[in-house]
């Protein structure tokens, strides 16, 4: 795909680059219009007349030079057009492979295969990674973990609940939230939060990775 992207961009640019330098006239056409002028003016003797058809060669020759210039100019510029449209086809193929990639990871979240709590180092390891919680990331954490070795889903009322003490009656549902954004900010990579916590509407939140992977110590 990206081969036949950048073989339509060139194939276009060449195409009218062609166009272009063929529609423009001919360097020495000026000249050669000069030289007819000396040919049929043959009469023109004084000084005067003659300086004038020595203007009218110079402003050939340099009408000459600016047109090749100009040629030149016009070259690099496709030349640098073509390299940004290549650049800008790359990347958008790139980009589109890895919001391709983004969906899958999200459908299937995260492939944990350890993730281990230790409450006195107040860290959390997540597979090869490591982070360092605060104590209310690390309570918050700590009962979603209990919960899905249990099998349950938590509301945020009930994660507040669970770490205030009190009846989840008496909690707020926001309270639970602010709780759970918490611990999303602690754990920074905001890939790996929005995958791990799973928010499932009108139930609550819970870890989205087996069960069998945790480890409390």
């Amino acid at each position: 795909m990206v081969i036949i992207g950048v073989a339509c961009i060139v194939a276009i640019l060449s195409l009218a680059a062609v166009l272009l330098f063929v529609s423009l006239p001919d360097a020495n056409a000026f000249n050669a219009r000069v030289e007819q002028i000396f040919i049929e003016n043959d009469t023109l003797t004084s000084d005067a007349e003659i300086k004038l058809l020595e203007i009218l060669a110079l402003s050939g020759t340099a009408f000459s030079e600016t047109l090749v210039s100009y040629r030149m100019v016009i070259f690099v510029l496709l030349v640098f057009a073509t390299s940004l449209l290549i650049s800008a086809l790359v990347f958008l193929i790139m980009l589109i492979a890895m919001n391709k990639r983004m969906a899958q990871i999200e459908r299937s979240g995260i492939q944990v295969s350890s993730l281990l709590i230790s409450r006195v180092e107040k860290s959390v390891y997540l597979n090869n990674m490591g982070f360092k919680l605060t104590d209310a990331a690390m309570e918050t954490l700590s009962i979603l973990a209990e919960a899905r070795m249990d099998g349950d889903i938590l509301t945020g009322a009930e994660i507040e609940a669970m770490i205030s003490g009190r009846s989840p009656s008496d909690c707020e549902e926001a309270a639970g939230a602010t709780r759970i954004k918490r611990l999303r900010d602690t754990l920074g990579n905001q890939m790996v939060s929005e995958l791990l916590v799973k928010n499932i509407a009108r139930k609550g939140y819970v870890l989205a990775i087996d069960k069998d992977v945790i480890r409390v110590i």
